[in-house]
């Protein structure tokens, strides 16, 4: 709903700067979207006189204007304009003048004429013929407005409107007017609300002799009401009216037309009116559409109805669709004598499921669909005629032809104070809440609240809560602890979620959110075996498309549609993570598991294997994992299928104890080339529930130590395919209780190495926590270690 400041004016004056207005009302509940001032790209352009016009001595289509502009001296301006003429008021865009579109006028000479300025035309101010009906659409605006020379275009013209944009919720349609904003502000800034009831003289004339009206449905359409214009004179809208529609985003068209959109977004209630012509017989019946009837709307489209349509229908055929459009020859035309004017009440839900069903959504059907005030379409009837004899533009019979079959009655709603103090957790005094309900428009009898037949919204005590609290200033209200509930905590899982989150931004990863949507060849893409239960998967009923048909079984492909945008936008190094859902089937007619994953991904800067297994120690670390190795893809085949996708050679699974946790690897060549990455990319995937049931809750405290510690270095030859994990474990159960840290320090294969063979130093750090540790202790712990790793084959290497 876009708002135009100069018609609010007219029935409440606010006293506030339009960022103070936009404000407010967004604290009392009108949301405010932006705000946007008329013209405010045109700068520097003020009104001129066409002072004399003379030929171009080097151009037969250039014209040399002297222009009064206000100054000492006219100013020269050259132009190919055609439709000047001495004398005339014209926009003129002095030097250094901004117009639409970025243009910006500089002094120059055209065929060796200087030239100090422009002559404008509608387009190059924003405008359209629409807007000056008088005007020509390509050539000089000739101004006939009552301005001055010299005054600023803006003002001259009218340009100067300030429209706000309002996000108008659907529960409440009253707020789809002028009038239904101008209540608010009114009550928003305590002003008085100057409105008043439409008043119109109108003929005598019997209406009733030359039309009737039936309703077939009245559950359909409780209230509708007629009325006629005679001696219609098409023409114009005047300049006011025009302006307000403009900032409305409404386009002008002729006085009939602009007088039904001028009371739709004044009053909210839509209209139409009918050419008496095509009013067959002069009868108007509201019934449901016949089977195989059709109407060709407005838009020129010929519609199929239905019968649970509901149409507005002459004697023979249907002439609209209740709510949504007029027929194709119900509109107004240039030799228009006599119009009736349509104010009625459509059920809601009937013209929702109407307009859905003909594929058609107009502003009438946007307003109707949301639920509007019956008690409206009389005051919106009178006000339409009003305009009529005000503009001039025919002679409105006084008579109206009503049918009313409504049958509610006012909603009533308890109204008590303690409640609602209670409830808020206020002190708002009786008095107030009454002052601030009546300013409302619900009044308040006794222990009860009146509900007003536009505010379809109230219906319980909390909803009057509301509006007091709305008014009353939502900042005002203190804050207050939920009484009856527990102080929120998180959850265990919650807890280890957010410090899995904290340790890898706190490593530099950047978090990333992806759609759990994604399509079947994801899976072909990290080239996923055809028999691979992860290929079991959800598949959507109603997808956006095929690359969102299904719910993902992996994570995996996710993060690698992430480093493959980075990398084609070019990014040079990334490193992110994400914490997602994998959605993973249990049978036909149960819901799925629901597991979140930790994936990790890598690529440029220093990301290489070992970067990432360090990221991945510290994360693990920080969570509080017991002893966790590495071990081969092969060593644990089947668990993880996604390990296809990395690297044969670079690559491990994670175990904690003998239950799998996670993997880490390289990226496949192959399967990098399927993304387009063309640099070597790193990847993990961690189970998050079964790292968090592991995890060490408690934190057991550890003494400095008393005694000192002895460092041996060890350098063995082993063979090639003895992994180092392994010969960490055999040092570690040789020597004991005695060994405090085994640190790997240097892998060496060389020349200097026998083929097959490899060179491995650790660091070993020995502490007794009973008394100092001696040489005969360490080099006893030492022989248990060496004997350990002979029985693998490795032996101390010679220097």
């Amino acid at each position: 709903m876009n708002l135009s400041l100069k018609w609010l004016a007219d029935y409440v004056d606010c006293g506030v700067s339009v960022k103070e207005f936009c404000a407010g009302m967004t604290m009392s509940g009108s949301k405010v979207e932006t705000y946007e001032t008329e013209g405010e790209v045109v700068k520097n352009v003020i009104v001129g006189k066409l002072v004399s016009i003379t030929p171009h001595e080097n151009s037969d289509h250039l014209q040399v204007c002297q222009v009064d502009v206000g100054g000492d001296s006219p100013i020269q301006i050259v132009t190919g304009a055609q439709n000047i003429v001495e004398g005339a008021l014209v926009p003129v865009a002095m030097i250094g003048a901004e117009l639409p579109g970025g243009v910006r006028i500089k002094k120059g000479k055209l065929r060796g004429v200087e030239s100090n300025g422009m002559l404008c035309s509608l387009g190059e101010l924003g405008l359209t013929k629409h807007d000056f009906p008088y005007a020509i659409e390509d050539g000089i605006f000739l101004i006939e407005e009552d301005c001055t020379v010299g005054q600023d275009i803006h003002e001259a013209i009218g340009l100067n409107d300030t429209s706000v944009e309002f996000e108008i919720t659907s529960n409440r349609p009253d707020c789809l007017s002028v009038v239904g904003l101008a209540r608010e502000a009114a009550v928003t800034f305590g002003k008085p609300l100057n409105l008043k009831a439409p008043e119109f003289h109108g003929s005598a004339d019997k209406l009733s002799d030359s039309l009737s009206v039936s309703v077939e449905n009245a559950a359909l359409c409780p209230r509708y009401i007629a009325g006629m214009v005679k001696n219609v004179k098409i023409g114009p809208s005047p300049r006011w009216m025009r302006e307000r529609l403009r900032a409305s985003g409404v386009r002008p068209i002729n006085n009939l037309v602009d007088i039904t959109n001028y009371v739709m977004l004044e009053y909210g209630q839509p209209m139409h009116a009918f050419d008496q012509r095509y009013v067959k017989d002069g009868k108007i019946v509201v019934r449901n559409a016949k089977d195989g009837e059709t109407i060709t709307t407005l838009d020129g489209q010929e519609r199929q109805l239905s019968p649970e349509m509901l149409i507005i229908a002459d004697a023979e055929k249907p002439i609209a669709v209740a709510g949504v459009m007029g027929g194709e020859y119900s509109g107004i035309m240039d030799d228009t004598n006599t119009v009736i004017f349509e104010s009625a009440y459509f059920e809601p839900v009937q013209v929702r499921r109407t307009a859905k069903k003909l594929g058609m959504r107009t502003d009438a059907s946007a307003r109707y669909e949301k639920g509007l005030d019956p008690d409206g379409c009389p005051r919106t009837l009178k006000r339409a005629m009003e305009l009529v004899e005000l503009l001039g533009a025919g002679e409105p019979v006084a008579e109206f032809i009503e049918v009313d079959n409504r049958t509610a009655e006012p909603v009533q709603i308890p109204f008590d104070p303690d409640w609602i103090n209670r409830f808020l957790g206020t002190e708002i005094s009786r008095e107030d809440m009454v002052k601030t309900l009546e300013a409302l428009e619900i009044h308040v009898d006794g222990d009860v609240c009146i509900s007003p037949s536009f505010r379809i919204d109230l219906e319980r005590p909390a909803d009057i809560a509301e509006e007091v609290a709305r008014i009353y200033g939502y900042n005002n209200i203190p804050s207050t602890v939920i009484r009856g509930v527990a102080e929120a905590q998180l959850t265990p899982q919650q807890q280890f979620l957010r410090k899995a989150e904290q340790t890898m931004v706190g490593l530099g990863y950047y978090g990333t959110l992806t759609y759990s949507f994604t399509s079947p060849k994801c899976f072909d893409r990290i080239g996923l075996p055809a028999d691979s239960k992860l290929r079991q998967t959800i598949t959507i009923t109603n997808p956006l498309g095929e690359d969102t048909s299904i719910m993902r079984t992996t994570t995996l492909p996710c993060m690698l549609d992430v480093l493959a945008t980075n990398y084609k936008n070019r990014n040079a190094a990334v490193a992110l993570y994400e914490i997602g859902k994998e959605y993973l089937p249990t049978g036909p007619d149960t819901l799925p598991e629901e597991p979140n994953r930790l994936t990790i991904g890598m690529y440029g800067g220093d990301a290489d294997f070992f970067a990432l297994k360090g990221a991945v120690d510290a994360l693990l670390k920080e969570l509080r994992l017991p002893k966790y190795t590495y071990v081969r893809p092969s060593e644990v085949e089947g668990v993880f299928e996604e390990c296809c996708a990395l690297h044969p050679g670079r690559s491990a699974v994670i175990l904690c104890g003998e239950t799998p946790v996670g993997y880490l690897g390289e990226l496949h060549p192959t399967v990098q080339k399927t993304y387009g990455i063309g640099t070597r990319t790193y990847v993990a995937k961690l189970l998050v529930q079964e790292m968090a049931a592991m995890a060490e809750t408690e934190v057991t405290y550890q003494p400095l130590p008393k005694f000192p510690a002895i460092t041996r270095d060890l350098s063995l030859l082993c063979d090639d395919a003895l992994p180092v994990g392994k010969m960490e474990e055999a040092i570690a159960q040789a020597a004991g209780k005695l060994l405090e840290e085994v640190t790997l320090f240097d892998v060496y294969k060389g020349d200097q190495i026998a083929a097959g063979k490899k060179s491995v130093s650790f660091s070993l750090r020995l502490r007794s926590h009973e008394g100092t540790l001696t040489d005969e202790q360490a080099d006893a712990a030492m022989k248990r270690v060496l004997k350990a790793l002979a029985a693998m084959d490795a032996v101390l290497r010679e220097a």
